[in-house]
């Protein structure tokens, strides 16, 4: 899928969200990146395989809307 040189790394890789982002529409929250994944601002992601992975915030951090 990408075109990128080098290679943006996979959608399967552990490193995958550091792929370039080919669309972005932050007033709705998402991105999709160049290898598949569409990012979600709160960090969750849904795979070109239709899997979903949920918000990966480190323990204890807190969202500028719980302030």
């Amino acid at each position: 899928m990408c075109q990128h040189r080098p290679e943006c790394p996979g959608a399967c890789c552990p490193d995958g969200q550091a792929a370039r982002s080919i669309a972005g529409y932050p007033e709705q929250g998402w991105s999709l990146l160049c290898n598949g994944i569409v990012l979600f601002e709160d960090t969750g992601q849904i795979l070109p395989d239709g899997r979903v992975i949920g918000p990966q915030r480190p323990a204890g951090a807190v969202s500028e809307v719980a302030r």
